[in-house]
């Protein structure tokens, strides 16, 4: 490992680009401590200590910005709007013939969806950041603790233009960080905007340490929480490893006096294809009862309070039956519809049949396309159910461990963390092996 290490800083490229990646992260945790114009300082620690103690919406929100939505900074909103507004284009791509065209025409194509997403991610900062001045403004609203919101006001001069400066600042705070993560993908190592949700997700991880210490669970707990760590750790490596191939063979042709083809190949087939999309998703839908009933009356023995009261009591509490059942169910359908999306039997038969293909014991055409379907339905099952146990068990273990305090390191970061980190490697892998050196993965 530690001639691994040396590889890699002997090797100039890879070591200008490995320090470039963690420069670019350190700035990017920097900026996360830069409060936004016009907010009260005072009133924001008092948030923090709200949400250390409570729970609801803001321990998913937060673990995107890595602390940053809290503190109200300029990258208050994080990466969050690029990831939706990127599903977003993903999704209409199969409705919207233009963008499945563009998707189709290689570089060309894929410079035109990545210019319209970033136009779709200051639109969707714009109207997040004036939600989020609106919420603060009220005091936090359901940021802060469940059962004890938060009355004091963050934005005490509150008019016009200062929200319209905020929300500026905001969505500026969003196009920095996505040119910083384009940045790293261009001249680091890595995926950027993969990087920065992972060093938004890690650097949660020592407050939660600490948490776990000040609880009643104490060292103890702190030991099974850290032997329960690594015990997630080693099954996702092996989930997200997991691949099933499926053998193609391809006829010999004669093209000209060329004879091409009869080579034998696979098509990967990941258990978990559609990663933590669906667990995005899920959160997204089922926080949405929480945020809509904000705005119902408040008044006494008011019918608005009573569906407060049920939302945050069986919807969002992690250790209730009906959060659980409900969020493994989206989590499950969300799952088979975004693997439905990226990956479609029609098309990939298509060009199997195209190139001159088959799957050996199936005839092309429709046949392949079944089998394809059937294949994909099967393996996406365990990889879902895989994906709920890791969001939904660690979070109800922390729940009772932790039973006054909010906990945003879950089993959603770990998944997060450990994907990223093995991408990188690999890519760090493929930088090696190029120049003759041993990599770290065997």
């Amino acid at each position: 490992m530690l001639a691994n290490l040396k590889n890699v800083v002997r090797v100039p490229d890879l070591r200008n680009k490995v320090f470039f990646t963690l420069a670019i992260m350190a700035m990017y945790r920097l900026g996360s401590f830069i409060p936004a114009p016009g907010v009260d300082v005072d009133a924001l620690q008092e948030l923090q200590k709200s949400a250390e103690s409570g729970g609801g919406v803001l321990a998913f929100l937060t673990l995107f910005s890595g602390g940053a939505l809290t503190r109200f900074s300029v990258f208050a909103l994080g990466i969050m709007p690029y990831i939706t507004a990127s599903i977003i284009i993903q999704i209409l791509g199969v409705v919207i013939p233009k963008l499945e065209q563009w998707q189709n025409q290689g570089a060309v194509g894929q410079r035109k969806i990545t210019q319209w997403t970033r136009y779709l991610t200051i639109a969707i900062a714009g109207m997040q950041g004036t939600g989020m001045a609106v919420v603060f403004h009220q005091g936090g609203g359901g940021f802060g603790r469940v059962n004890n919101p938060l009355q004091r006001d963050v934005l005490p001069n509150f008019s016009v233009w200062t929200v319209l400066l905020l929300v500026l600042t905001l969505a500026a705070g969003t196009a920095v960080l996505m040119w910083m993560g384009e940045l790293v993908t261009q001249k680091g190592i890595g995926n950027g905007m993969s990087l920065l949700v992972f060093a938004s997700v890690v650097s949660s991880l020592p407050s939660q340490l600490g948490l776990i210490v000040k609880s009643d669970a104490g060292i103890p707990g702190l030991t099974a929480f850290l032997a329960g760590f690594l015990v997630i750790l080693f099954a996702i490596v092996f989930v997200e490893q997991g691949q099933r191939r499926i053998p193609v063979q391809f006829a010999k042709r004669q093209v000209g006096r060329r004879m091409i083809g009869g080579q034998n190949t696979y098509i990967p087939l990941k258990v978990n294809p559609s990663g933590v999309v669906p667990i995005i998703f899920a959160s997204s839908v089922l926080y949405l009862p929480q945020l809509l009933s904000f705005v119902l009356p408040t008044g006494q023995d008011s019918w608005g309070v009573k569906v407060q009261e049920f939302v945050n009591n069986y919807i969002v509490q992690q250790d209730s039956l009906v959060h659980v059942l409900v969020f493994g169910f989206l989590i499950l359908a969300f799952a088979y519809f975004y693997t439905a999306i990226i990956f479609d039997p029609i098309k990939q038969a298509d060009n199997i049949r195209k190139q001159g293909g088959f799957i050996p014991g199936i005839r092309p055409g429709p046949a392949t396309e079944r089998y394809l379907s059937k294949v994909v339905s099967r393996i996406t099952l365990p990889g879902a159910v895989f994906i709920a146990i890791v969001a939904l068990v660690p979070s109800l273990v922390m729940a009772r461990f932790l039973k006054d305090q909010s906990t945003s390191f879950s089993g959603i970061s770990i998944l997060i963390a450990v994907g990223v980190a093995l991408e990188t490697m690999k890519q760090i892998d493929s930088q090696l092996m190029m120049r003759n050196y041993e990599g770290f993965l065997k």
